[in-house]
């Protein structure tokens, strides 16, 4: 499957740095270090070293490499991988929702009736072109996904009419049904599409399909894996949420995606009808041969035998009031909530599963439905959080970890979804909290602050050390002196790398050793000979066991660190907890990895202490990733301020098993859209 690996110039390239090495030592043995032109002489020789050995290790690295399985063979294994990264991910998703316990909400599906909304009819599918099914019978609309011409589909509706529902329970079949010749089911939020970076489609599901199943980066796939699987169309993108993108996004997004299509290229996307109307007439056009299907408004029989199929046998409290006022849709506005499939969620939350008394659902607010529909999203956190009790059972996935106020879990939410309204998005990418939260003159002011601080700090150490080290030459002066120089400089240097870290996504950082020993050894011995080669220069030194040392520490530092950000698995789940602890395995990884270069650089002497203060430097500041440190910044700043708790990710953690966020991939959203709108007009006093 991964190919075989050649050794052999890996050993030539080792054998050819060994010579080189033993005839600089030569020379040096006989030269006299005392006379100037002999050392100059030296050093040339060091460098025309350098200069021959480079090109070999190169060329030993290109030619190690593995050769690769068929191309097809690697296509297969890829589709197969993903295909249950994703069934597992919103199988966990559908759970949490209870979108099948104890059945799916049955909602009728049919081609929408407004002529505007779809294309010619001959271009979709079969004459005469039909499509109808209920979210109980997902066969059914599975198989009239498959019947129609291009395999596109528009899915369309009112707030809460189960859109999304509908795609995730289609995503789900097509993965468990899976055949050999379809695509990969994938949801992405259409609302992270910015034509403006990306106009073409495929680049743009390329980027966030490699950003969200990172397993596709496993050197066993090959590099780009996942623009491969993209361009070569064995991706099904389910779109969901173009309503949720800004008003004069839309057209643009409409454009580019009937721009970006090719014949055999499917989608599926989700929308609220009277936005997608409005985006379809400012691009002038539709979306090309997909057909456009609406929900009809659930029946007041329907909606009684939902509600009585969740009751139990024997309920605690009564509901005959409730059911009867169901079946004959009177109060007003407790039919017309009930009509919907989020209505009837919030019923069941409310006040079924939290077993409270249903009857304010024929109380005052029964004859409005705005009203009705507030006092119940009014109520979902405390009943939430009051029916699910914590648990620290890991059996118990979809139970909190920790207890949470009410008050202060609304309060929270409430906050977080002001700051999603007000630049928005619907996307909460703890990354992105810092560019959600503080102005770019925040950002500056925060960013100068840590990096002094860190900068002085890390200059202090390195110089005190260095200084008690050094103290019968230079005394600790010259060495606290070295240091706040140092860690001026440094403050610089974090300064301006600080400001970058709020537009920088996680990294990813895997120690599990096991089944991966054999991986981190090649790694390490890969890397081994570029540390020889950089040693040579440290021959003059540190001699034969110098260089030795610093070529092993150079191939164990960057072996591993390579070797870390390598998946362990070629079928790893990813979830916002997971990209977060990645990202600070990363950062806490590299701190000491670089310390070891950087004290084996200062010299045998006091270099590893002196590292103990640059460490703080390299570590932080270097490297591509950073975001769990800006994260962490910028969570302390907010909890400080009572906006949000120290333990975030936690909380939200909590709130996703809750039910009252979802995922899709690494990023959280409220699990309706409503509920997000809802909280976001709280007053402030009241949030």
């Amino acid at each position: 499957m991964n190919g075989r690996r050649s050794w052999w110039p890996i050993l030539v390239a080792g054998a050819v740095v060994a010579a080189l090495a033993v005839a600089v030592g030569m020379v040096a043995h006989v030269l006299d270090p005392d006379d100037k032109v002999n050392r100059a002489d030296l050093v040339s020789l060091v460098l025309a070293a350098l200069a021959l050995a480079a090109p070999v290790v190169v060329w030993a690295r290109g030619k190690a490499a593995r050769t690769p399985p068929a191309a097809g063979e690697i296509i297969i294994l890829a589709k197969t991988a993903l295909t249950d990264q994703v069934a597992e991910q919103w199988r966990t998703e559908a759970t949490i929702r209870s979108l099948g316990d104890p059945e799916p909400i049955p909602v009728s599906w049919q081609l929408t009736d407004n002529p505007g909304l779809m294309d010619h009819p001959r271009l979709i599918g079969d004459q005469p072109l039909t499509f109808i099914a209920t979210s109980d019978r997902i066969p059914q609309l599975a198989e009239n996904f498959r019947a129609l011409r291009r395999r596109r589909l528009v899915i369309t509706g009112g707030p809460g009419s189960g859109k999304t529902t509908l795609a995730v329970q289609l995503l789900l079949h097509l993965a468990d049904d899976r055949r050999p010749e379809e695509p990969v089911p994938v949801l992405f939020a259409i609302a992270g599409w910015d034509t403006t970076v990306h106009p073409r489609l495929h680049d743009w599901l390329a980027t966030r399909l490699a950003q969200d199943y990172p397993a596709l980066t496993h050197p066993a796939y090959g590099p780009g894996a996942a623009k491969t699987l993209v361009d070569r169309g064995h991706i099904l993108p389910i779109l969901d949420g173009l309503d949720e993108l800004p008003d004069d996004a839309r057209a643009g997004v409409i454009a580019a995606l009937n721009g970006s299509l090719a014949d055999r290229d499917q989608f599926i996307l989700t929308s609220r009808t009277g936005e997608l109307a409005a985006a379809l007439d400012q691009a002038g056009d539709v979306l090309t041969a997909a057909a456009v299907i609406a929900p009809r408004p659930l029946t007041p029989q329907a909606a009684a035998t939902y509600v009585r199929t969740c009751l139990p046998p024997r309920p605690r409290h009564d509901w005959t009031p409730i059911l009867e006022a169901l079946e004959r849709a009177d109060p007003p506005g407790l039919a017309e909530v009930a009509s919907s499939a989020l209505g009837l969620w919030l019923i069941r939350t409310v006040y079924i599963t939290s077993v409270t008394d249903p009857a304010p659902l024929t109380g005052p607010f029964a004859d409005d439905p705005g009203r009705l529909r507030a006092h119940l999203l009014d109520h979902l956190i405390p009943a939430t959080i009051h029916a699910r009790p914590p648990t620290r059972n890991p059996a118990e996935h979809f139970r909190p970890r920790h207890a949470w106020d009410p008050d202060q879990a609304r309060h929270y939410l409430a906050y977080l979804a002001r700051q999603l309204t007000a630049h928005d998005t619907r996307d909460l990418a703890w990354w992105n909290l810092a560019n959600l939260t503080t102005t770019p003159a925040q950002q500056r002011r925060i960013a100068r602050g840590f990096g002094l601080v860190g900068g002085l700090v890390g200059g202090l150490v390195g110089g005190l050390l260095i200084g008690a080290l050094l103290g019968l030459r230079t005394g600790l002066v010259g060495g606290l002196v070295t240091g706040l120089v140092g860690g001026f400089m440094s403050g610089l240097v974090f300064e301006h790398v600080a400001q970058q870290w709020v537009n920088e996504t996680p990294g990813y950082a895997d120690l599990r050793l096991h089944g991966r020993t054999t991986s981190l050894i090649k790694r390490i011995a890969r890397n081994l000979p570029g540390g020889l080669v950089l040693g040579l220069v440290g021959w003059l030194v540190f001699g034969l066991v110098g260089w030795l040392v610093f070529g092993l520490v150079f191939g164990l530092v960057f072996g591993l660190l390579e070797w870390a950000e390598q998946p362990a698995s070629t079928t790893i789940a990813i979830t916002p907890q997971s990209t977060w602890n990645a990202d600070r395995t990363l950062t806490l990884l590299r701190t000491p990895a670089l310390w070891l270069v950087g004290g084996m650089l200062l010299g045998p002497l006091y270099g590893l202490m002196a590292g103990l203060g640059s460490a703080l430097t390299l570590g932080l500041v270097g490297g591509k990733h950073h975001a769990w440190l800006g994260g962490e910044i910028t969570i302390r700043r907010l909890a400080r301020a009572g906006h949000v708790p120290r333990t975030l990710m936690a909380f939200l953690d909590d709130a996703h098993r809750l039910g009252l966020l979802r995922t899709v991939g690494p990023i959280y959203q409220f699990r309706h859209a409503d509920l997000h709108d809802h909280l976001a007009a709280l007053p402030r006093e009241h949030a």
